[in-house]
């Protein structure tokens, strides 16, 4: 401001100074040239893909527009009135939700008790963190060895006599459900653990001083606190619920409880070669994840206002 104010003339108070040094006050310098790397990578790898993917959903063939109507939208008419494709939407939802739901609710205990410091602390930590290495292929083959009609499970609850009949926990809907928990937990325990060690301890001290028990202190300083933690976590679980793919082929049953979204696009691309279709799916979810997205947000604005209280 100094600066500016110096190299302003006295007559008609217009600045003296080169283009280039009024540029560089307003952040525009050669250093900008180092985001184009990134901007040629976004718009390479994002923006073309995305743009080309959309202009397919508006070019739907001649039997499509003749069949369902609506001009060059007919496939977003096609798949709102067709009951297979639309069903999709709530049966992607149906297992996303209450996998993102319990993945925060169950981390949240996880989190609270290996704050503190105790032994064996680092071997439970590693536990919780380590089926990110399993992969989703290696995680469906354990479910499958461990709940399938022949798996242990089964077994040794029919060698216990608890049960008359094998026990239908994969192929259906709590096979996907169970691999997206496996999954998704440990995104889930890492980012509320890594919220929770961003709250300043004085904080809950000062209310313990002041006469708050453990459930005043929780419910009043440590969960408004966490809660845009919270609202973080639940969005990436469930956007990594909500695109399940592999588990919903390899431990659900693909054209019925599990038919979720993402094979509904796979079908329509790979078996069908309906690009165009496939696209409109595409957009159409990640439309779905927003209005979530949205609705999480707005939970969040009403409960908390004010800065984060974590580190994530």
């Amino acid at each position: 401001m100094t600066t500016a104010t110096q190299n302003r003339s006295p007559r008609n108070g217009k600045s003296t100074a080169s283009l280039k040094h009024r540029l560089a006050e307003r952040g525009v310098d050669s250093t900008l040239l180092l985001l184009v790397p990134a901007l040629i990578f976004v718009l390479v790898l994002f923006v073309y893909p995305f743009a080309y993917g959309v202009g397919l959903t508006v070019q739907p063939d001649l039997a499509r527009q003749e069949q369902w109507g609506g001009g060059i939208f007919a496939n977003y008419v096609a798949f709102f009135n067709d009951p297979f494709l639309f069903d999709s939407v709530w049966i992607t939802l149906r297992l996303a939700i209450p996998v993102a739901l319990i993945n925060v609710l169950v981390s949240i205990p996880v989190a609270f008790k290996l704050k503190g410091k105790f032994r064996g602390k680092r071997t439970l930590s590693t536990m919780m963190v380590l089926p990110i290495t399993l992969g989703t292929v290696l995680t469906a083959q354990g479910l499958l060895i461990f709940a399938g009609r022949q798996g242990w499970l089964n077994k040794a609850l029919l060698q216990m006599g608890l049960i008359d009949e094998p026990l239908k926990l994969v192929m259906n809907y709590w096979g996907v459900f169970f691999s997206l928990i496996v999954s998704g937990f440990p995104f889930a325990f890492l980012l509320i653990s890594s919220y929770l060690s961003g709250i300043d301890p004085s904080l809950d001290a000062a209310a313990k001083t002041m006469g708050a028990n453990w459930h005043q202190r929780l419910r009043r300083v440590t969960l408004p606190l966490l809660a845009p933690g919270l609202a973080t976590t639940f969005i990436l679980t469930f956007v990594l619920a909500f695109s399940v793919f592999p588990s919903a082929r390899l431990v659900g049953d693909a054209m019925g409880s599990t038919r979720v979204m993402s094979l509904m696009a796979y079908r329509a691309f790979g078996e069908q070669n309906d690009y165009t279709m496939a696209s409109t799916i595409a957009v159409i979810m990640g439309v779905v994840e927003l209005i979530v997205i949205a609705l999480v947000l707005l939970w969040r604005s009403f409960l908390y206002k004010g800065s984060t209280g974590g580190k994530g």
